[in-house]
């Protein structure tokens, strides 16, 4: 039985019920049956329906999901029944679809999932078939290429074998970071703390467990509640912060503002939990436990388009550090479901609009996407690979300043609303941190890199020199491991190239009589001798941004 079978970012999937489940060896064989269909070379007819029809249609062939899918629909006519030729296959679908099957080109079912209907647990599951579809054998190449990449690029598999963390059924889509992982989280953590405070911004704090009256006061009880996390308490009901924005301003409103104060740029490293659907995890990709470089700018309407400057510069130095040059900036207009009235929302995407464009910043339109509260722009970063990754994120707000009676006092005494601003870089540490290891492949950049150097050992003579070398590079805030093992040179080496350390220090005999080291370079078989100051002189130059 037919559920859903939408397009999606470079291919397809459909939602399908059996009585008997599939499985990936069965994909072979459904590709086979689907190019014996093609060789027809059928031709495609569209007819509307009413709704009273479309569901006749659909109960000749019980597809019960059809007809709820039509029974729902908030229109009476209009739906749209593609058929085969030659054929008794119908189907449900907005199209448009091409005329006939001579035009579809080179195709390949990639994998199968399950999925529940409606993505409701309490629904039953049912079997997700994906493929992907390209104009011609060259095009699918390359397409299937860059997905075998990807799969050598991933990070659950990268972080497990570099030690960085791991992921258990104990506590589902939350991180356990293991210290090389952690040491890489902390040097984000104060390259961002470093980077906003030269930009203006003041640090907070909020609760992680808040009231839900205030959660229902903002509107976000209404719309993400079945993502909060709650707990009771005499009488009360807490939920989790999923975001940070409420809390902001309740530091906001603390005190009387005055616009002379304006812009207050209020920025949070904010622990957040949201309860995502279990299917929907995916490594540091989709966590239930994450933490935000998040931050507010509460501002006058006069300021937005140099707040809006002002943020996506530092927004683009950020990804620039990173390596990330390719940045698309997307803007995403008011959504079907919102707060606040059409006059607020013209205001809030004109200044937006007006913002970005006087930034000197191209832009796509991205319609309907907008969050419920207001317009925002969408940074995206293209990898190394290609793929595309959205992380950064600015967001017009005249709703919640109004909703959470948040004020300053303008200069002729009357109270005003602020322009709240939300803002993002990174999105969250834990994603932004897979998209880093998979965009280098795990081989990080050496100032992000938790180990930047290793001394390794020939022979037990030489542990006092290793030792004082240690103690050197701490000094210069180096990271660095000693590797002392009484193993064979060869051994050390590999071992310490597999975790991806950029350097390689050997230390012998000789080493120590002279003063020097051979250093060796991660993907380079070649060693040169430096001199112990031209040794750390390099390391140090190596770790700069």
């Amino acid at each position: 039985k037919l559920a859903i079978g939408p397009t999606i970012k470079d291919g397809f999937y459909y939602d399908v019920f059996f009585d008997k489940p599939i499985s990936v060896d069965d994909l072979p064989r459904i590709e086979k049956e689907m190019k014996i269909i093609l060789e027809n070379g059928a031709n495609i007819k569209k007819k509307i329906t009413s709704k009273k029809e479309a569901i006749n249609l659909f109960k000749k062939r019980k597809e019960e999901y059809k007809i709820q899918i039509i029974n729902e629909a908030d229109q009476e006519k209009d739906f749209q029944i593609y058929e085969q030729e030659n054929t008794d296959f119908i189907d449900l679908c907005k199209g448009p679809h091409l005329p006939n099957l001579k035009k579809i080109g080179a195709f390949k079912l990639t994998k199968i999932s399950g999925a529940y209907w409606k993505g409701d647990s309490k629904n039953e599951m049912l079997q997700r078939i994906y493929g992907t579809a390209w104009r011609n054998e060259e095009d699918l190449k390359k397409h299937l290429d860059m997905i075998e990449e990807s799969e050598k690029r991933d990070h659950r598999k990268l972080g497990r074998d570099l030690n960085f963390f791991h992921f258990q059924d104990d506590a589902p889509g939350s991180v356990f970071w293991h210290p090389k992982g952690w040491v890489l989280y902390r040097v984000i953590l104060e390259y961002m703390r470093e980077k906003l405070e030269t930009s203006g911004y003041e640090e907070v704090n909020t609760p992680q467990l808040v009231d839900s009256s205030l959660w229902k006061i903002s509107g976000h009880w209404e719309k993400f509640r079945e993502h909060m996390f709650v707990s009771e308490t005499e009488e009360k009901v807490l939920a989790i912060k999923p975001m940070n924005c409420p809390c902001h301003v309740q530091i906001f409103r603390q005190g009387i503002k005055s616009y002379k104060e304006l812009p207050i740029r209020m920025a949070e490293f904010g622990s957040c939990h949201r309860n995502e659907p279990s299917g929907a995890l995916h490594g540091l990709m989709r966590a239930r436990a994450f933490t935000q470089d998040d931050a507010h700018i509460f501002c006058t309407k006069e300021q937005i388009t140099s707040e809006t400057k002002r943020f996506c510069k530092l927004l683009m130095d950020v990804y620039r550090d990173f390596g990330f040059e390719d940045v698309i900036i997307r803007f995403s207009d008011r959504p079907k479901n919102r707060a606040g009235d059409d006059e607020v929302w013209n205001q809030s995407e004109n200044a937006l609009i007006t913002a970005i464009k006087s930034a000197g910043y191209e832009y796509e339109l991205n319609p309907g996407d907008g969050a419920f509260y207001g317009p925002k722009l969408e940074f995206v970063l293209r990898d190394a690979i290609g793929r595309e990754w959205q992380c950064g994120t600015l967001q017009v707000d005249f709703v919640l300043p109004e909703r959470l009676d948040a004020n300053y006092v303008g200069e002729d005494g009357n109270k005003y609303r602020p322009v709240m601003l939300h803002r993002a870089v990174l999105g969250s540490f834990e994603r932004f941190i897979g998209i880093l290891i998979e965009n280098y492949s795990g081989k990080l950049p050496n100032w992000l890199s938790p180990i930047q150097v290793a001394l390794a050992s020939i022979n037990d003579n030489c542990k006092n020199f290793v030792f004082e070398l240690e103690k050197k590079l701490q000094k210069e805030k180096i990271r660095c491991k000693i590797d002392l093992r009484n193993e064979k040179l060869n051994y050390k080496i590999r071992e310490l190239s597999m975790e991806k350390v950029p350097f390689v220090a050997v230390i012998g005999d000789r080493e120590v009589e002279q003063k020097t080291v051979m250093l060796r370079e991660l993907g380079n078989k070649e060693q040169t001798e430096l001199k112990i100051e031209e040794f750390i002189k390099k390391i140090k130059n190596s770790c700069r941004i």
